[in-house]
Protein backbone atom coordinates (compact mmCIF):
# COMPACT_ATOMS: atom_id res chain seq x y z
CA UNK A 1 0.00 0.00 0.00
CA UNK A 2 2.72 2.72 0.99
CA UNK A 3 4.51 1.70 -2.20
CA UNK A 4 1.47 2.41 -4.13
CA UNK A 5 1.16 5.86 -2.50
CA UNK A 6 4.54 6.51 -3.63
CA UNK A 7 3.57 6.18 -6.72
CA UNK A 8 0.64 8.02 -6.85
CA UNK A 9 2.03 10.71 -4.63
CA UNK A 10 5.25 10.74 -7.60
CA UNK A 11 2.69 11.17 -10.49
CA UNK A 12 0.60 14.16 -9.34
CA UNK A 13 -2.19 12.79 -8.06
CA UNK A 14 -5.75 13.24 -9.35
CA UNK A 15 -9.11 13.61 -8.13
CA UNK A 16 -11.60 11.88 -10.65
CA UNK A 17 -13.55 14.39 -12.31
CA UNK A 18 -17.15 13.53 -11.13
CA UNK A 19 -16.13 14.29 -7.55
CA UNK A 20 -18.37 17.28 -6.05
CA UNK A 21 -16.47 18.90 -3.22
CA UNK A 22 -18.48 22.28 -1.50
CA UNK A 23 -17.93 25.59 -0.36
CA UNK A 24 -17.12 26.13 3.36
CA UNK A 25 -19.62 25.44 5.52
CA UNK A 26 -19.98 26.44 9.36
CA UNK A 27 -20.67 23.05 11.49
CA UNK A 28 -20.78 23.67 14.95
CA UNK A 29 -17.77 25.53 15.92
CA UNK A 30 -15.79 24.05 13.08
CA UNK A 31 -15.87 25.23 9.16
CA UNK A 32 -16.11 22.07 7.18
CA UNK A 33 -15.93 21.40 3.46
CA UNK A 34 -18.45 18.07 1.94
CA UNK A 35 -16.89 15.95 -0.33
CA UNK A 36 -19.19 13.73 -2.34
CA UNK A 37 -18.56 10.58 -4.96
CA UNK A 38 -22.24 10.90 -6.92
CA UNK A 39 -21.15 7.52 -7.68
CA UNK A 40 -22.43 5.50 -4.52
CA UNK A 41 -23.98 8.81 -2.94
CA UNK A 42 -21.23 8.53 -0.16
CA UNK A 43 -20.43 11.91 1.28
CA UNK A 44 -18.15 12.86 4.05
CA UNK A 45 -16.75 16.16 5.45
CA UNK A 46 -13.03 17.74 5.61
CA UNK A 47 -11.67 20.61 7.46
CA UNK A 48 -10.09 23.42 5.47
CA UNK A 49 -6.68 22.30 5.26
CA UNK A 50 -8.02 19.06 3.96
CA UNK A 51 -9.53 21.02 1.36
CA UNK A 52 -7.26 23.00 0.24
CA UNK A 53 -5.13 20.14 -0.93
CA UNK A 54 -7.64 17.36 -2.18
CA UNK A 55 -9.05 21.04 -4.37
CA UNK A 56 -5.75 21.16 -5.49
CA UNK A 57 -5.07 17.22 -6.80
CA UNK A 58 -6.19 18.18 -10.52
CA UNK A 59 -3.10 15.95 -12.05
CA UNK A 60 -1.14 18.87 -13.21
CA UNK A 61 0.23 20.04 -9.70
CA UNK A 62 3.02 17.82 -8.22
CA UNK A 63 2.79 17.06 -4.63
CA UNK A 64 5.73 19.80 -4.28
CA UNK A 65 4.07 22.47 -6.17
CA UNK A 66 1.09 22.02 -3.69
CA UNK A 67 3.07 21.71 -0.76
CA UNK A 68 4.84 25.29 -1.87
CA UNK A 69 1.17 26.43 -2.00
CA UNK A 70 0.26 25.37 1.13
CA UNK A 71 2.93 26.59 2.95
CA UNK A 72 2.34 29.94 1.69
CA UNK A 73 -0.95 29.36 2.75
CA UNK A 74 -1.01 28.28 6.66
CA UNK A 75 2.62 28.84 7.56
CA UNK A 76 3.95 25.27 7.49
CA UNK A 77 5.16 22.47 5.07
CA UNK A 78 3.75 18.81 4.72
CA UNK A 79 5.93 15.79 5.44
CA UNK A 80 4.76 12.70 3.78
CA UNK A 81 2.99 10.99 6.18
CA UNK A 82 0.24 13.57 5.91
CA UNK A 83 0.34 13.20 2.06
CA UNK A 84 0.40 9.21 3.12
CA UNK A 85 -2.74 9.53 5.23
CA UNK A 86 -4.56 12.08 2.51
CA UNK A 87 -3.81 9.85 -0.06
CA UNK A 88 -4.57 6.52 1.72
CA UNK A 89 -8.35 8.14 2.46
CA UNK A 90 -8.63 9.02 -0.64
CA UNK A 91 -7.51 6.17 -2.12
CA UNK A 92 -9.77 3.77 0.18
CA UNK A 93 -13.00 5.56 -0.64
CA UNK A 94 -11.99 4.98 -4.67
CA UNK A 95 -12.21 8.92 -5.13
CA UNK A 96 -8.36 9.51 -7.32
CA UNK A 97 -8.76 9.34 -11.04
CA UNK A 98 -8.55 5.67 -12.23
CA UNK A 99 -9.44 4.34 -9.47
CA UNK A 100 -11.78 0.87 -10.02
CA UNK A 101 -13.91 -0.80 -7.67
CA UNK A 102 -13.20 -3.63 -6.24
CA UNK A 103 -13.43 -6.66 -8.84
CA UNK A 104 -15.51 -8.89 -6.91
CA UNK A 105 -17.67 -6.33 -5.84
CA UNK A 106 -21.33 -6.58 -7.06
CA UNK A 107 -23.15 -4.21 -9.16
CA UNK A 108 -25.95 -2.50 -6.32
CA UNK A 109 -29.32 -3.46 -7.00
CA UNK A 110 -31.43 -1.20 -8.33
CA UNK A 111 -33.63 0.51 -6.26
CA UNK A 112 -37.42 -1.09 -6.10
CA UNK A 113 -39.83 2.00 -7.83
CA UNK A 114 -42.12 1.38 -4.86
CA UNK A 115 -41.04 1.62 -0.92
CA UNK A 116 -43.39 1.55 2.27
CA UNK A 117 -46.92 0.19 2.50
CA UNK A 118 -50.42 1.42 2.24
CA UNK A 119 -50.14 3.87 4.83
CA UNK A 120 -46.81 5.44 4.40
CA UNK A 121 -44.44 5.01 1.26
CA UNK A 122 -43.25 6.53 -1.88
CA UNK A 123 -43.17 5.88 -5.81
CA UNK A 124 -40.63 6.49 -8.03
CA UNK A 125 -42.32 7.93 -11.39
CA UNK A 126 -40.06 8.24 -13.69
CA UNK A 127 -37.07 5.75 -14.35
CA UNK A 128 -34.33 8.71 -15.57
CA UNK A 129 -35.62 11.58 -13.33
CA UNK A 130 -32.24 13.60 -14.50
CA UNK A 131 -33.17 13.17 -18.60
CA UNK A 132 -36.84 13.81 -17.90
CA UNK A 133 -36.41 17.40 -16.20
CA UNK A 134 -33.40 17.69 -18.55
CA UNK A 135 -36.07 17.10 -21.43
CA UNK A 136 -38.58 19.62 -19.81
CA UNK A 137 -35.27 22.34 -18.90
CA UNK A 138 -34.58 22.39 -22.85
CA UNK A 139 -38.40 23.25 -23.85
CA UNK A 140 -38.88 25.82 -21.44
CA UNK A 141 -35.31 26.99 -21.78
CA UNK A 142 -36.34 30.38 -23.78
CA UNK A 143 -38.47 31.62 -20.61
CA UNK A 144 -35.62 31.02 -18.24
CA UNK A 145 -34.16 34.22 -18.57
CA UNK A 146 -34.09 37.82 -16.76
CA UNK A 147 -36.45 39.68 -19.42
CA UNK A 148 -39.09 36.86 -18.98
CA UNK A 149 -38.48 36.35 -15.19
CA UNK A 150 -38.07 39.56 -13.96
CA UNK A 151 -41.55 41.03 -15.28
CA UNK A 152 -43.31 37.82 -14.44
CA UNK A 153 -41.58 38.21 -10.38
CA UNK A 154 -42.90 41.88 -10.40
CA UNK A 155 -46.31 40.65 -11.18
CA UNK A 156 -46.41 38.22 -8.76
CA UNK A 157 -45.58 40.40 -6.04
CA UNK A 158 -48.60 42.67 -7.18
CA UNK A 159 -50.65 40.22 -6.84
CA UNK A 160 -49.80 39.42 -3.25
CA UNK A 161 -50.05 43.08 -2.62
CA UNK A 162 -53.36 42.89 -4.03
CA UNK A 163 -54.41 39.98 -2.33
CA UNK A 164 -53.11 41.20 1.08
CA UNK A 165 -54.92 44.44 1.00
CA UNK A 166 -58.14 42.11 0.47
CA UNK A 167 -57.51 39.64 3.10
CA UNK A 168 -60.74 39.90 5.01
CA UNK A 169 -62.49 39.39 2.18
CA UNK A 170 -60.49 36.46 1.29
CA UNK A 171 -61.01 35.17 4.23
CA UNK A 172 -64.95 35.29 4.63
CA UNK A 173 -64.86 33.86 1.22
CA UNK A 174 -62.90 31.29 2.08
CA UNK A 175 -64.73 30.11 5.05
CA UNK A 176 -67.86 30.04 2.88
CA UNK A 177 -65.99 27.77 -0.20
CA UNK A 178 -65.09 25.25 3.29
CA UNK A 179 -69.21 25.02 3.71
CA UNK A 180 -69.55 23.76 -0.16
CA UNK A 181 -67.80 20.68 -0.82
CA UNK A 182 -68.14 20.22 -4.31
CA UNK A 183 -66.06 23.35 -4.81
CA UNK A 184 -63.33 22.88 -1.93
CA UNK A 185 -62.36 19.81 -4.70
CA UNK A 186 -61.90 21.31 -7.35
CA UNK A 187 -59.84 24.13 -5.24
CA UNK A 188 -57.70 21.62 -3.57
CA UNK A 189 -57.23 19.22 -6.83
CA UNK A 190 -55.43 22.40 -8.34
CA UNK A 191 -53.63 23.39 -5.44
CA UNK A 192 -52.09 19.44 -5.54
CA UNK A 193 -51.51 20.33 -9.52
CA UNK A 194 -49.45 23.29 -7.97
CA UNK A 195 -46.86 21.29 -5.63
CA UNK A 196 -46.41 19.21 -8.99
CA UNK A 197 -45.31 22.58 -10.30
CA UNK A 198 -43.81 23.51 -7.41
CA UNK A 199 -41.66 19.83 -7.34
CA UNK A 200 -40.63 20.36 -11.34
CA UNK A 201 -39.81 23.78 -10.70
CA UNK A 202 -36.86 23.00 -8.39
CA UNK A 203 -35.52 20.37 -10.91
CA UNK A 204 -35.73 22.58 -13.51
CA UNK A 205 -33.99 25.10 -11.73
CA UNK A 206 -31.09 22.75 -10.53
CA UNK A 207 -30.96 21.89 -14.83
CA UNK A 208 -30.71 25.28 -15.60
CA UNK A 209 -27.76 25.96 -13.03
CA UNK A 210 -26.27 23.08 -13.52
CA UNK A 211 -27.27 20.33 -11.37
CA UNK A 212 -28.66 17.04 -11.16
CA UNK A 213 -32.30 15.25 -10.08
CA UNK A 214 -32.06 12.42 -8.62
CA UNK A 215 -35.91 11.09 -8.22
CA UNK A 216 -39.09 12.19 -8.99
CA UNK A 217 -41.82 10.23 -7.01
CA UNK A 218 -45.19 10.43 -5.28
CA UNK A 219 -44.70 10.65 -1.63
CA UNK A 220 -47.55 9.60 0.53
CA UNK A 221 -48.72 9.95 4.57
CA UNK A 222 -52.49 9.02 4.34
CA UNK A 223 -54.11 10.76 3.75
CA UNK A 224 -51.88 13.00 2.03
CA UNK A 225 -49.84 12.68 -0.63
CA UNK A 226 -47.69 14.47 -2.70
CA UNK A 227 -45.24 14.96 -5.65
CA UNK A 228 -41.42 15.38 -4.82
CA UNK A 229 -38.49 15.71 -6.47
CA UNK A 230 -34.58 15.02 -5.39
CA UNK A 231 -32.13 17.38 -6.41
CA UNK A 232 -28.88 15.50 -5.93
CA UNK A 233 -25.90 18.06 -6.05
CA UNK A 234 -27.23 21.86 -5.63
CA UNK A 235 -25.81 22.31 -2.35
CA UNK A 236 -22.20 21.83 -4.28
CA UNK A 237 -23.10 24.17 -6.90
CA UNK A 238 -20.16 26.96 -5.89
CA UNK A 239 -22.74 30.37 -6.50
CA UNK A 240 -24.59 31.04 -3.84
CA UNK A 241 -27.10 32.79 -5.66
CA UNK A 242 -27.76 29.62 -8.00
CA UNK A 243 -28.47 27.50 -4.87
CA UNK A 244 -30.79 30.45 -4.01
CA UNK A 245 -32.27 30.43 -7.26
CA UNK A 246 -33.03 26.46 -7.07
CA UNK A 247 -34.77 26.88 -3.58
CA UNK A 248 -37.04 29.46 -4.32
CA UNK A 249 -37.60 28.20 -7.81
CA UNK A 250 -40.95 26.09 -6.32
CA UNK A 251 -42.66 29.04 -4.60
CA UNK A 252 -42.59 31.28 -7.54
CA UNK A 253 -43.91 28.72 -9.73
CA UNK A 254 -46.94 28.31 -6.87
CA UNK A 255 -47.25 31.69 -7.27
CA UNK A 256 -46.85 32.03 -11.22
CA UNK A 257 -49.91 29.22 -11.13
CA UNK A 258 -52.14 31.53 -9.14
CA UNK A 259 -51.46 34.66 -11.50
CA UNK A 260 -54.13 33.48 -13.94
CA UNK A 261 -56.70 32.62 -11.59
CA UNK A 262 -55.96 36.31 -9.75
CA UNK A 263 -56.54 37.90 -13.66
CA UNK A 264 -60.21 36.26 -13.27
CA UNK A 265 -61.23 36.69 -10.30
CA UNK A 266 -60.18 40.85 -10.78
CA UNK A 267 -62.73 40.68 -13.55
CA UNK A 268 -65.54 39.08 -11.69
CA UNK A 269 -68.27 40.09 -9.75
CA UNK A 270 -67.75 40.27 -6.55
CA UNK A 271 -71.19 38.41 -5.95
CA UNK A 272 -70.85 35.84 -8.51
CA UNK A 273 -69.90 32.54 -6.39
CA UNK A 274 -66.94 31.97 -9.08
CA UNK A 275 -65.61 34.98 -7.44
CA UNK A 276 -65.84 33.14 -4.51
CA UNK A 277 -64.20 30.01 -4.85
CA UNK A 278 -61.07 31.89 -6.91
CA UNK A 279 -60.73 33.84 -3.63
CA UNK A 280 -60.29 31.21 -2.18
CA UNK A 281 -57.81 29.10 -4.13
CA UNK A 282 -56.19 32.69 -4.66
CA UNK A 283 -55.91 33.13 -0.23
CA UNK A 284 -54.80 28.94 0.02
CA UNK A 285 -52.31 28.67 -2.78
CA UNK A 286 -50.61 32.16 -1.49
CA UNK A 287 -50.41 30.74 2.08
CA UNK A 288 -48.97 27.55 0.26
CA UNK A 289 -45.87 29.48 -1.58
CA UNK A 290 -45.06 31.78 1.22
CA UNK A 291 -45.29 29.12 4.21
CA UNK A 292 -42.55 27.33 2.42
CA UNK A 293 -40.27 30.19 2.37
CA UNK A 294 -40.14 30.12 6.09
CA UNK A 295 -36.77 29.98 7.48
CA UNK A 296 -38.35 26.46 9.19
CA UNK A 297 -37.27 22.74 8.95
CA UNK A 298 -38.11 21.34 6.46
CA UNK A 299 -39.25 24.38 4.26
CA UNK A 300 -37.16 25.62 1.30
CA UNK A 301 -37.03 28.80 3.39
CA UNK A 302 -34.81 26.84 5.92
CA UNK A 303 -33.21 25.54 3.09
CA UNK A 304 -32.33 28.66 1.60
CA UNK A 305 -31.14 30.58 4.56
CA UNK A 306 -28.46 28.08 5.58
CA UNK A 307 -26.95 28.57 1.60
CA UNK A 308 -27.07 32.21 2.25
CA UNK A 309 -25.20 31.64 5.43
CA UNK A 310 -23.27 29.23 4.53
CA UNK A 311 -24.10 27.24 7.38
CA UNK A 312 -24.68 23.19 7.81
CA UNK A 313 -27.66 21.89 10.08
CA UNK A 314 -28.70 25.44 11.54
CA UNK A 315 -31.30 24.61 13.83
CA UNK A 316 -29.69 21.43 15.10
CA UNK A 317 -26.62 23.05 15.60
CA UNK A 318 -28.05 26.18 16.71
CA UNK A 319 -30.57 23.48 19.41
CA UNK A 320 -26.80 22.32 20.31
CA UNK A 321 -25.24 25.34 20.97
CA UNK A 322 -28.11 26.64 23.30
CA UNK A 323 -28.36 24.19 25.31
CA UNK A 324 -24.34 24.26 25.83
CA UNK A 325 -24.69 27.98 26.37
CA UNK A 326 -27.25 27.04 29.52
CA UNK A 327 -25.06 24.34 30.99
CA UNK A 328 -21.51 25.41 30.45
CA UNK A 329 -21.05 28.88 29.25
CA UNK A 330 -16.94 28.25 29.12
CA UNK A 331 -17.78 25.38 26.60
CA UNK A 332 -19.87 27.44 24.50
CA UNK A 333 -17.99 30.66 24.39
CA UNK A 334 -15.06 28.66 22.67
CA UNK A 335 -17.42 28.36 19.74
CA UNK A 336 -16.23 31.29 16.90
CA UNK A 337 -17.85 34.59 17.36
CA UNK A 338 -19.46 34.33 13.99
CA UNK A 339 -20.89 31.08 15.16
CA UNK A 340 -22.66 32.30 18.35
CA UNK A 341 -24.28 35.12 16.50
CA UNK A 342 -25.44 33.17 14.09
CA UNK A 343 -27.07 30.10 16.63
CA UNK A 344 -28.26 32.00 19.09
CA UNK A 345 -30.13 34.94 16.55
CA UNK A 346 -31.59 31.89 14.59
CA UNK A 347 -32.50 29.99 18.12
CA UNK A 348 -34.66 33.03 19.42
CA UNK A 349 -35.50 34.25 15.65
CA UNK A 350 -37.06 30.87 14.92
CA UNK A 351 -38.97 30.90 18.50
CA UNK A 352 -40.42 34.49 18.07
CA UNK A 353 -41.76 33.23 14.05
CA UNK A 354 -43.47 29.98 15.94
CA UNK A 355 -44.74 32.57 17.78
CA UNK A 356 -45.77 35.08 16.04
CA UNK A 357 -47.70 32.47 13.20
CA UNK A 358 -49.65 30.62 16.26
CA UNK A 359 -50.85 33.91 17.05
CA UNK A 360 -51.63 34.73 13.16
CA UNK A 361 -53.52 31.75 13.55
CA UNK A 362 -55.46 33.31 16.55
CA UNK A 363 -56.13 36.25 14.44
CA UNK A 364 -57.22 34.37 11.31
CA UNK A 365 -59.58 32.68 13.54
CA UNK A 366 -60.80 35.94 14.41
CA UNK A 367 -61.27 37.44 11.58
CA UNK A 368 -63.20 34.56 10.29
CA UNK A 369 -65.65 34.53 13.12
CA UNK A 370 -66.34 37.70 14.43
CA UNK A 371 -68.46 39.87 12.09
Amino acid sequence: MSADLDRVSAHRPSLRPDILLSTPLLRGRATVHLVKDPVDGSCFAVGPKEYFLISRLDGKRSTQDIEGEYAAEFGRRLGDAHWHKLLGLLGSRRLLAGAEPPPSAAPPAPTPPVSGNLLRGSVRLVADADASTGRLHDALRPALRAPVLLPLLVLCLVMEAVLAADVRALAHDTWWLFHRPAALVGVFTLLWLSTVGHELAHGVAARHVGGTVGEIGLRWRLPVAIMYCRVDNYRFLARRRHQLAVGAAGAFMNLLFLLPFALWRFALDPADPTHRVLSGLLLLGSLQALVNLLPLPPLDGYTMLGHALRVDDLAVESGRYLRLRMRDRGTAAAYPARARLLYSAYGIGSAVLVLALAASLVAAACLLFVP
